[in-house]
């Protein structure tokens, strides 16, 4: 990864009221890091904030899970990097009442060889909301960005976009290793290029409280991280599983299930950090 942005300069800063705009990232596959950013986006629309997922993942886990075909997806994330669609030409609305998304295309797949080639490269992302926001006050109050399972220049463009990074952690010993090193990745792109990154938080997540590996797993991070690992854990959920299937977020599939109420407490708990955070200046950049 680039230490130095490319041909840097300001961007324009965001009003007062602007969206807080949270990526969603581990570079390791298969710890839900999909299923938390659409279940969280889900909660957090029914306790009535306007949300947009931006799914930057090429596998397109998100898009799928609600529903939209390829058929659909005629203009997406990838354009939106490129410069080939606005933000508001490329989101579609969803199952979700208040929930909009900016879905995968094919496209993406071959993101990462093109904008090795583009000016401001971290940036794109990040312009793109900008230029949004120029036009008008964007619709939001939350953007959810759905990173891909990789330290990838995808993910690099969510950095240095976003607020945050929320942290989604599968309670097994590798996991530990690759949270190190994502952890010096954020530690990276603050200094070099986004100030203002922070993480918002660790989750637990496949949390089965019957394995001591995932409760020494837990204490572990518990210890090293302290009030950033969410009281939330989210359980290994077999309804949760079955949900994306069914073009549904867990919340509308099985509200009632295990995993559902996890969901529902971890975006209580995500309000409560963020209040009074929203809005903050893309000017630092």
């Amino acid at each position: 990864m680039s230490e130095q942005p490319t041909n840097h300069r300001a961007v324009e800063p965001r009003a007062p009221g602007s969206p807080r705009i949270i990526a969603i990232a581990n570079q390791k596959g298969g710890v839900g890091k999909t299923t938390t950013a659409v279940n969280l986006a889900t909660a957090l629309s029914a306790c009535g904030r306007r949300t947009l997922i931006v799914d930057l993942d090429p596998q397109g886990n998100a898009s799928t899970g609600l529903a939209l075909d390829s058929n659909q997806r005629r203009l997406g994330a990838y354009q939106v990097l490129v410069g080939g669609a606005s933000l508001a030409a490329a989101t579609q609305p969803t199952v979700v009442p208040n929930m909009s998304i900016v879905p995968t295309t094919p496209d993406l797949a071959g993101a990462e060889i093109e904008l090795i080639e583009l000016d401001r490269r971290e940036y794109r992302l990040r312009d793109a909301l900008a230029r949004a926001a120029s036009k008008e006050p964007l619709p939001y109050d939350f953007i959810i960005i759905d990173c891909p399972p990789s330290l990838s220049l995808l993910t690099l463009n969510a950095m240095v976009a976003a607020d945050c990074v929320l942290v989604p952690l599968q309670c097994e010993f590798y996991a530990l290793e690759g949270l190190s090193q994502l952890m010096r990745t954020i530690d990276r792109v603050k200094r070099a290029l986004n100030p203002v990154l922070e993480i918002q938080g660790v989750v637990l997540t496949m949390y089965d409280k019957r394995s001591s590996l995932n409760e020494q797993v837990a204490s572990d991070v518990r210890a090293h991280f302290g009030a950033k690992v969410y009281e939330t854990e989210i359980p290994r959920n077999v309804r949760v599983a079955e949900a994306p299937s069914h073009g549904k977020p867990a919340l509308l599939y099985d509200i009632r299930c295990a995993g559902s109420q996890a969901y529902v407490r971890l975006a209580g708990e995500l309000l409560k950090r963020e209040h009074g955070l929203s809005g903050r200046s893309l000017s630092a950049a």
